[in-house]
């Protein structure tokens, strides 16, 4: 009879997060823009363009990269097949070859079921064990480090859609959109129209909220994320308009990714759990 290995023996077997290949994980932020991924046992973040090739493989020639298009459009999923192919392209032979990744995936706060149904969709590609989604704000004050006891704005200006957020017990409590971005800056936008979209947002949630918990947040300060938190001429401004201080959360353009891969930490850290409703939970603040 084989005798059950002890709890010690178990633990020094077990490599350290993030180098258990049996732990393996995947963070993804698939931008409108920018697709950047995460994944266990290395130290780098890929940070690609998001585009796809129709019908292109690995020796595709110039004929089929010159039909290059664009899967995800304005914080939507237009092509999830286009998706698919981007992922399998740009990750399938970063995967281990054995066993199955646990993958956390970056949502736009207002992208709704239907947006998590394609995603979900597009990911399978990759053979994971298990999907979690986590709301991009919710991300971002995760790699921020933000208390989140209290409530909390979260201002992503991404190249194609700007989001603010209101999180309060690390919940999504209002959440509001414009498809306006930095890459809209290069086709007449002017910059004072995003500022003037965020500062519209922020205001109607002071006037639809019937606590005091939108004040609360903005008088603590935004924190700043996405591309647009590194244009001065969108940031400065926020400043003056908001009557608030905002912060900026170091290297903005990849903090959702990095607060996805600290929720693959938590998975480590509980092995058992990733695949249950209370993971779930934790990951995503929500039902």
């Amino acid at each position: 009879m084989t005798r059950p290995s002890s709890p010690g023996r178990v633990a020094a077997r077990h490599r350290a997060w993030p180098w258990c290949r049996r732990c393996f994980g995947v963070a993804l932020d698939l931008g409108s823009a920018r697709t950047r991924v995460w994944t266990s046992g290395r130290r780098m973040i890929l940070d690609v363009p998001t585009i796809t090739f129709p019908g292109a493989g690995a020796g595709a020639g110039a004929g089929a990269r010159a039909g290059a298009a664009y899967p995800v459009q304005r914080g939507t999923i237009v092509d999830t097949p286009g998706t698919a192919r981007m992922l399998d392209r740009l990750l399938g032979h970063r995967l281990p070859r054995f066993g199955r990744p646990l993958l956390i995936l970056t949502t736009p706060v207002l992208g709704g079921i239907a947006y998590r149904a394609e995603a979900r969709t597009a990911v399978e590609v990759l053979g994971p064990r298990s999907v979690l989604t986590v709301p991009t704000a919710r991300a971002v004050a995760m790699a921020a480090d933000a208390d989140l006891s209290r409530p909390l704005l979260v201002v992503d200006i991404g190249a194609h859609l700007t989001e603010v957020t209101l999180l309060a017990d690390g919940a999504v409590l209002d959440a509001r959109h414009t498809a306006l971005g930095t890459s809209d800056l290069d086709r007449g936008t002017l910059p004072e129209q995003i500022t003037g979209a965020i500062v519209a947002m922020t205001t109607a949630m002071l006037e639809q909220d019937r606590t005091s918990q939108a004040f609360d947040a903005l008088r603590r300060g935004p924190l700043l994320a996405g591309g647009g938190a590194l244009r001065p001429e969108i940031v400065y401004p926020l400043t003056g308009r908001l009557h608030a201080p905002v912060r900026p959360v170091p290297a903005p353009h990849t903090a959702a990714v990095r607060g996805a891969a600290k929720l693959l930490q938590t998975a480590h850290a509980h092995p058992s759990v990733p695949a249950s409703d209370a993971y779930r939970d934790e990951a995503t603040g929500r039902e």
